[in-house]
């Protein structure tokens, strides 16, 4: 995938969460089963960093189980983030506990908003399949190596989900063209799909579909050992599957 497709999907899926922020909040108002599985093993007094943390559905799920570390969710979307901080009060959050910052991941050096600080765990939750091109896929993850705590309390992890849309039918067909948006399916990468969306309107989203087989090249490109693995969600329980990395 060349740059200036890079650049016209990261710039469609912009479009797509500024324009229905409202609309896809809405539908996360539930944590999903995989994402309550994850957060029942993790330590309720670690330093967390939540990349693409849309409207802050972790977060409040973490205010509800006692969370007493510090959280910092990630997100370019200042609409999601408004969404998310309107929203967390309402949990009963305590004050400075939980932070959310804007940054672009999108673009080289976003781990800088950290300044100093270094995190126990990274979540990455329906976030990589978002990412156009396996080039800014690993820039992405590479430099969010750097934001490990070094000698830290707890194991340092890489938990993230992938959706795996065309196990649903119904997903699948809601696969577009690509000439819709002016491509071609030879500017794209095998895996890479244009997805309707049709709450609150009609929107166009960029979807890549993930093999195992690509995450372990993936991870081993990075410098990330994988440590474990499952399937959870939709009907059938088979719709996002879940990795843990280790750096």
């Amino acid at each position: 995938m060349n740059s200036s497709t890079t650049a016209q999907l990261i710039d469609l899926n912009k479009q797509f969460y500024q324009t229905f922020a409202g609309a896809f909040a809405a539908t996360r108002r539930r944590i999903q089963p995989g994402v309550r599985r994850i957060l029942d093993g993790l330590p309720l007094d670690a330093q967390l960093l939540d990349l693409g943390c849309g409207s802050g559905e972790v977060a409040g799920e973490l205010v509800r189980r006692g969370f007493n570390g510090l959280y910092t969710g990630l997100d370019f979307s200042p609409n999601l983030l408004e969404e998310a901080r309107r929203n967390l009060p309402r949990a009963g959050a305590a004050p400075g506990s939980f932070v959310f910052q804007t940054a672009d991941l999108g673009q080289l050096g976003w781990s800088g908003f950290a300044g100093e600080q270094r995190f126990d765990i990274l979540l990455a939750f329906a976030l990589l399949h978002h990412l156009p091109g396996e080039e800014l896929r690993r820039q992405v993850l590479s430099e969010a190596k750097k934001l490990f705590a070094a000698g830290g309390h707890h194991r340092q992890q890489l938990v993230f989900s992938v959706w795996q849309f065309m196990r649903s039918p119904r997903l699948a067909g809601r696969v577009i063209p690509w000439e819709r948006v002016g491509l071609s399916q030879d500017q794209v990468d095998p895996g890479d799909y244009l997805l309707d969306w049709r709450a609150g309107g009609v929107g166009l989203r960029y979807v890549h579909l993930f093999s195992e087989e690509e995450l372990q090249a993936l991870a081993q490109t990075c410098g990330y050992r994988m440590e474990g693995e499952f399937t959870s969600d939709g009907k059938e329980g088979d719709l996002s599957l879940y990795q843990v990395w280790e750096p």
